[in-house]
């Protein structure tokens, strides 16, 4: 995907976000953040292929073996929004507060199309996780804790 979605929805001179760009080397980190935009749920973001590949997740990520969730795949973020925490301004894209749940490490088990198997190594989600393109939406996915 890369970042022109992501440039493309935000104005720079006026929100905090990162404008960032795309890296070579990837470090196998992940970040969870909370949002309390329009409607409140948690970004899940993976560092893979020099971004951060990124899913909205209404109801958090499971920390409980065999639960899934919804998790809508939205446009890639820069590696610089990992650390990103503050409040994007009222009539921007993406507006309201974001803070840092979680974040950590992961080891990539296996990825396919359709398909990505991980472990989180975070302060709070520890574990093997699955995230599973359905057939229902282009960007729907579920996200299943496994072990």
């Amino acid at each position: 995907m890369g970042l022109k979605e992501y440039w493309k929805k935000r104005k720079f001179k006026k929100t905090p976000e990162p404008k960032g760009k795309v890296v070579k080397v990837s470090k196998n980190r992940f970040v969870v953040q909370e949002h309390w935009a329009t409607h409140y749920h948690f970004d899940f973001r993976l560092e893979m292929e020099g971004v951060l590949k990124s899913w909205a997740v209404p109801k958090g990520l499971p920390e409980k073996k065999g639960i899934k969730r919804l998790a809508v795949q939205v446009e890639d973020h820069p590696l610089d929004y990992i650390n990103f925490q503050g409040k994007i301004p009222k009539g921007l894209y993406g507006v309201g507060t974001v803070k840092i749940f979680d974040k950590g490490n992961y080891e990539l088990i296996d990825k396919t199309r359709d398909r990505i198997s991980f472990k989180l190594k975070g302060k709070k989600l520890k574990g093997e996780y699955h995230l599973i393109k359905t057939k229902l939406g282009k960007n729907q996915w579920l996200l299943i804790k496994t072990k």
